[in-house]
């Protein structure tokens, strides 16, 4: 009697922890979209000034807040919809026990109930939780290397072009001559 307590006990403790993260995701998210805007503002003040370069470097910034607020907001959906799943199976396992109390006299009702199957199913969602941690792992670690990559420079300019548009600047034949930021190292010639 002891072990289906404690299962139900490291469930719950799942779902908190699963709420917990969802929470710690969705804050996540919010600090890149405040990000996003800070680097926005960048922008704007860089084309003001007709540094094409910095606007470049500014605009892939931007653009990585964008991605990886959507990731977090992504994965804490995620983390929602499976603490949901969980709930459900807490809720089954309270339902569960209840019924085992409200037909305890019933030996026929008791019989046809499969003890052993409910204990494998306990065992394989134990086990579902073990993946989902390994998962989650992995999706942390692609995220951190996929926000590192480098941003493709049609959005780049794409995003510049737009900044300025919204605050009347003129970059007419900038963005060529700035060249390619973050991909080759500065030729130093003395």
């Amino acid at each position: 009697m002891m072990n289906i307590f404690s299962r139900k006990n490291k469930l719950e403790d799942e779902l908190f922890n699963m709420k917990f993260t969802a929470k710690t995701l969705l804050r996540n998210a919010k600090k890149c979209e405040k990000n996003q805007v800070a680097q926005k503002a960048k922008l704007k003040k860089v084309i003001e000034q007709g540094n094409m370069e910095g606007a470049k470097i500014y605009a892939q910034n931007v653009i990585r807040e964008k991605n990886q607020a959507l990731s977090y907001l992504q994965m804490a959906s995620r983390m929602d919809a499976v603490a949901a799943r969980v709930q459900t199976a807490i809720s089954m396992g309270q339902l569960k026990a209840n019924m085992s109390g409200v037909v305890k006299g019933m030996d026929t009702v008791m019989e046809s109930m499969n003890v052993e199957k409910i204990s494998q199913t306990m065992d394989q969602f134990e086990k579902h939780f073990e993946d989902m941690d390994v998962r989650s792992a992995y999706m942390e670690g692609a995220m951190s290397s996929g926000t590192s990559l480098s941003t493709p420079a049609d959005q780049v300019d794409d995003l510049i072009q737009m900044v300025a548009d919204e605050n009347g600047l003129k970059i007419a034949g900038q963005l060529d001559s700035a060249g390619l930021v973050g991909t080759e190292s500065p030729n130093y010639e003395g």
